[in-house]
């Protein structure tokens, strides 16, 4: 960690402790594959965000300013100044030129988020204040920089928009229909842009165990003492795993409707990244530069997603996933296999060869919009 003092908008800005700075560094570096391929393919559209904020001039972003502004509190040295810290912290370690207004929100329900067309702001719930503790908070605050550096906000502003559209035009079969089509298609990108901010809260922290701790509390509540790590774990793991073909569909039934991934799924995938050689290396200072970003390829970008994909697909326990692999590979008796993973709904619910009903876990994994909005931007 260099000595010298970093200066921004007038403030002297060092992390409160020993924290590894990457200067330059590109978002390309902790992006999720999936995520940067959109990014990448966007960024070199020639006139793309010209034109899509053009077309988003209906966008109430002015009004959602104001709107922090007039019923918010302001982060700064005078307001939550232990906050306004940690956010110059974290712009400091990613080398985020410009700090993004930060406000508290009174909404008891954890969340956090980063939105803005022209300029990102970044928004908490005192839910979420109150929730985390100071290594927590930091990871959190690292997360929604890592959104602002990546450009997340303009497509996650116009993603909430249309949300709130798509509610108010429900009335219309075929103006919803096209409206849900955006939205669907906004969410599986914002769900892997998640895994991305993630990603960027560990290399503000540089805390695993913080990073753990705060998915784990977003899950459960303030308790701490009742959880365990390895035990959180191994749920993802039970996930990703368990039942047959009709859990996989239940799956990606429950999923649709949400802008974040499942919380278990999020450390699991978090803990993969921190223990690969790209963290290790972006530690020790080997990451691409923002100065390089202009030269990057659109096809080497695609093709790290491609190979991302094939990889998952390959590695996943995932009963659906199997049966892809097999049909790649050309395995036998796959209309039996087929047949037989969904045989349960045909017969009341209960699997081939087991007892248990599913009808709790797809109804109780669902959640509405209103309530998938409010689920943090955080861990």
């Amino acid at each position: 960690m260099p000595d010298d003092s970093h200066e921004q908008n007038g403030h002297e800005n060092v992390p409160s402790r020993q924290r590894r700075r990457f200067e330059g560094i590109s978002s390309r570096a902790y992006e999720h594959p999936a995520d940067r391929s959109a990014l990448v393919a966007l960024r070199k559209l020639s006139g793309f965000d010209t034109v899509f904020k053009a077309l988003s001039g209906l966008l109430p972003e002015r009004s959602l300013r104001l709107l922090f502004l007039s019923d918010s509190v302001r982060v700064s040295d005078q307001q939550f100044a232990h906050l306004n810290d940690m956010l110059r912290d974290a712009c400091y370690i990613l080398d985020l030129e410009k700090v993004p207004p930060m406000y508290v929100n009174q909404d008891p329900q954890p969340n956090a988020m980063c939105i803005g067309l022209d300029e990102p702001i970044i928004v908490v719930t005192t839910g979420l204040v109150e929730l985390l503790d100071e290594e927590e908070m930091r990871a959190v605050i690292g997360h929604e920089v890592g959104h602002a550096l990546s450009g997340h906000s303009v497509y996650r502003t116009i993603l909430l928009f249309l949300t709130s559209l798509a509610l108010k035009v429900a009335w219309i079969p075929l103006g919803n229909l096209a409206i849900m089509a955006i939205v669907t298609a906004l969410r599986e990108w914002f769900r892997k842009s998640e895994l991305s901010a993630d990603r960027a809260g560990l290399l503000v922290g540089q805390d695993l165990k913080a990073s753990m701790r705060g998915l784990m509390k977003i899950a459960g509540g303030n308790h701490l003492h009742e959880m365990n790590v390895d035990a959180f774990l191994a749920q993802a793991e039970e996930y990703e795993a368990g039942g047959d073909l009709r859990d996989s569909v239940l799956k990606i039934l429950n999923v649709l409707p949400r802008s974040h991934p499942f919380t278990t799924v999020r450390a699991a995938e978090l803990k993969k990244w921190a223990e690969s050689r790209d963290f290790q290396r972006i530690m020790d200072g080997h990451y691409p530069r923002r100065s390089e970003d202009k030269d990057t390829s659109v096809t080497d970008s695609f093709r790290e997603s491609a190979e991302h994909y094939t990889n998952h697909v390959k590695s996943s326990k995932d009963p659906l996933m199997k049966l892809v692999t097999d049909i790649a590979g050309g395995a036998g008796d796959l209309g039996g296999r087929v047949r037989r993973g969904f045989s349960g709904f045909a017969n009341g619910g209960s699997a081939a060869g087991g007892t248990e009903s599913e009808g709790t876990a797809s109804g109780g994994g669902t959640t509405t919009d209103t309530a998938e909005d409010r689920r943090p931007d955080d861990e």
